[in-house]
């Protein structure tokens, strides 16, 4: 039976502890000391958000499947159909959070839930994995990094290219490209060039309807609770589910959907995890308040003198994607440093990194790409949309991450949430 909707955050905190009190929701491998793991011990985890991408996410190695939770009927029942026995269905993603036996829940919510479920998920003793991008607003992601630096929990986003994978567009992993950055073979200040080269136009044009006329709401959908945190608005199927991502209130149309997967791994190979860009320019349309809509070009400078170009026209076409003082570098490992493949071979490789979940939960051991590093890849994203939004230069203060003196802008650093739902 679904959780009374009447339940505030507060109280929904205070019964999560006297539960975790009675009921020991810390698993044995923790109770065993570090890397301790029972012969019998599995990871157990619940996905919240079944209606797309958190059907791709039912299993992975090293854990077994005990929750689903979805607003939608439909989506919840096709996800329990899939799942197979065992597995309980929810339409309240509190009611997933107060089982003692869910090691981790998996978040695959439209962005404007990420940070508020994964907070509460914390705070109840789960590790969480993530999609993208992490949250919404920078503030979000700011009270993420601290509720999970708090409650010493493992944290996840999913997007994996800075370890894993082939990089959109690039023909090659990017580990070499790091090499080569990490050792100065291309110098320093370092341009990144993002462009339809390296795939960045797909989905560029995820827009979001200006004029909708309202419809009833669909029997099988709690629309109220979709919102959730998010402004009320009437109801149009454009506003929900596929494609959610094209309104300002949820997500940030194509750049909020893929950015994370193409800014993350610059970020790496340009040592910036621990700050950001301090000016961001962006060349748009001026845009709707409720839809977003498309753009030219985003420029990011950092106070070294770096530079990430986003090229959503590929308005600079052969450009390298990235470029400093001593050399180039273009997709598929093509450069104007001579022997660049035998002086890459030669270099160590970078610093190796905890790159399974499952491992990281059971060792208690931080994820590749966790709350900290995390947040700061998804700032970018969210730095851009303020500037899209905005139509104007901006300065970021990435020690305090707010705007200096700009009222306008720092009102898209934290924007306010529907009764009851907080921070």
């Amino acid at each position: 039976m679904r959780a009374s909707r009447k339940l505030s955050r507060r109280q929904f905190i205070k019964t999560g502890a006297a539960a975790a009190a009675t009921l020991a929701i810390v698993p044995r491998r923790v109770l065993g000391g570090q890397g301790y793991v029972a012969p019998s011990d599995i990871l157990t985890k619940a996905v919240v958000g079944v209606g797309g991408m958190g059907l791709g996410h039912l299993g992975y190695p090293g854990s077994v499947l005990r929750a689903v939770c979805d607003v939608d009927s439909k989506h919840l029942a096709r996800a329990l159909e899939i799942a197979g026995p065992g597995v309980r269905g929810y339409a309240d993603f509190r009611e997933v959070l107060a089982r003692p036996d869910i090691d981790i829940v998996h978040i695959a919510t439209p962005p404007h839930w990420h940070a508020l479920i994964a907070i509460a998920a914390a705070e109840a003793g789960k590790d969480v994995w993530c999609e993208k991008p992490m949250t919404r607003t920078i503030a979000e992601g700011r009270a993420v990094v601290e509720a999970v630096r708090r409650t010493g929990r493992i944290f996840r986003v999913n997007t994996w290219f800075r370890f894993s994978g082939g990089f959109y567009g690039f023909g090659t992993e990017v580990k070499p490209i790091k090499k080569a950055v990490a050792n100065g073979l291309l110098g320093w200040p370092i341009k990144a060039t993002v462009s339809a080269s390296t795939g960045f136009d797909w989905k560029f044009y995820w827009s979001g309807l200006t004029y909708a006329r309202p419809e009833p709401v669909p029997p099988e959908l709690d629309y109220d609770f979709w919102l959730g945190p998010a402004p009320w608005k009437p109801y149009h199927p454009h506003r929900v589910h596929a494609t959610f991502r094209g309104y300002w209130d949820y997500d940030g149309g194509g750049l909020g959907d893929m950015g994370m997967h193409y800014l993350d791994p610059v970020q790496y190979i340009l040592a910036k995890d621990g700050t950001s860009p301090i000016e961001i320019a962006a060349d748009a349309p001026q845009q709707h308040p409720d839809a977003c809509g498309s753009w030219r070009r985003i420029e990011m400078r950092y106070a070294d003198g770096c530079v990430i170009v986003l090229d959503g026209e590929n308005r600079d076409t052969g450009a390298p994607f990235l470029e400093g003082p001593e050399g180039k570098l273009y997709p598929g490992l093509e450069s104007d440093i001579p022997g660049l493949r035998d002086k890459l071979a030669a270099l160590p490789d970078p610093e190796p990194q905890v790159v399974d979940f499952s491992e990281a939960v059971q060792t208690r051991t931080r994820f590749a790409l966790n709350e900290a590093n995390g947040h700061r890849s998804c700032t970018l994203v969210n730095l851009a949309k303020i500037a899209v939004r905005l139509g104007r230069p901006l300065r970021f203060d990435p020690e305090r991450e707010v705007f200096p003196g700009d009222e306008a802008a720092n009102r898209l650093v934290g924007q306010p949430m529907r009764t009851p739902w907080r921070l």
